[in-house]
């Protein structure tokens, strides 16, 4: 089955045909959708809030013709809080519907999910871990936006810790050439190892640039997060590390003419809203994004 668990199982000609196919589905989406997965139905089951993610996948979905069934704040209005295991959920709703969209507060749920699902499973996201899809979008903004995905720069600010959408892009980025990474993060907050081993061993150069500045001077890309007041074991060291970096009009003037600014949404105060009519902000239009690359992966789910 076209599970989506982990950023990891795609390799370059994968991306590369799921960019062709989110292309289409953008012009497709344009013309008012389609009716190709008719019949079909899509259940969200999400353990943690979510807005951009659980609509975009909702609404991918009716744009192809299909149905959905949803649950939010799964944790706490579903059977879990009943003491029904992850597995045993996914084990009656995969004879509900054709396909499960999961976000998990655990890391690892969505292959637990997989492992015991009788239909592909896609990964809205797992606790501080991935976030696939995510970085799906993220590729196919930097693709349409700065019309290439090798030979790039790219600048991550803020938390790479618990980042899960950070995880997940560098992993995807690590499938294309001439790719280096600035680092710019709280020490508290920095890429984890695992991660970083990952992109080195195949022969992506990364820097560490604790100076907003500097990071931001030779980027085409900017990703900019938000620290997760969520992730932290205290509010202490939350509010230690969550004002460390914010990109404001001042940092705006570092930022190359042809670079673009992404973040994946919410922002907490790490972007100032004048920032928005920057041409180079490009966060909302990657938010919106999201609806073709969902409909190319419900597509690919389905073997299309």
């Amino acid at each position: 089955m076209k599970h989506v668990i982990s950023a990891q199982h795609f390799d370059r000609s994968e991306l590369l045909a799921l960019l062709q196919k989110a292309q289409t589905m953008l012009q497709v989406k344009e013309m008012g959708g389609a009716d190709t997965l008719r019949g079909k139905i899509m259940a969200a089951l999400f353990f943690e809030p979510s807005t951009r993610t659980r609509l975009s996948f909702e609404s991918a979905m009716m744009r192809l013709g299909g149905n959905v069934i949803s649950t939010e704040n799964a944790r706490e209005f579903s059977s879990a809080i009943k003491g029904e295991t992850l597995e045993d959920t996914i084990r009656v709703v995969s004879g509900y519907a054709d396909v499960i969209v999961l976000r998990h507060h655990e890391i690892g749920a969505g292959a637990r999910a997989a492992h015991v699902s009788s239909v592909p499973v896609l990964s809205a996201g797992d606790g501080a871990g991935e976030h696939p899809t995510q970085a799906l979008l993220d590729l196919f903004t930097i693709h349409q936006e700065i019309g290439r995905v090798e030979d790039l720069t790219v600048t991550l600010i803020g938390d790479l810790l618990y980042g899960r959408t950070v995880h997940s892009l560098v992993y995807i980025l690590s499938q294309f050439k001439g790719i280096r990474l600035i680092c710019t993060a709280p020490a508290a907050t920095s890429l984890p190892s695992d991660v970083l081993a990952y992109a080195t061993a195949r022969g992506v150069v990364v820097e560490q640039e604790p100076d907003l500045a500097r990071a931001l001077q030779s980027a085409d890309v900017v990703y900019q997060t938000r620290v997760q007041k969520e992730r932290f074991a205290s509010s202490e060291e939350y509010e230690k590390n969550k004002a460390a970096y914010v990109i404001d009009q001042t940092a705006m003037t570092y930022l190359p003419p042809h670079a673009i600014l992404m973040h994946p949404l919410p922002r907490a105060g790490e972007i100032a809203p004048v920032v928005d009519a920057d041409p180079r902000a490009a966060y909302f239009r990657q938010s919106h994004y999201g609806v073709p690359v969902r409909m190319a992966l419900l597509l690919r789910a389905f073997g299309q």
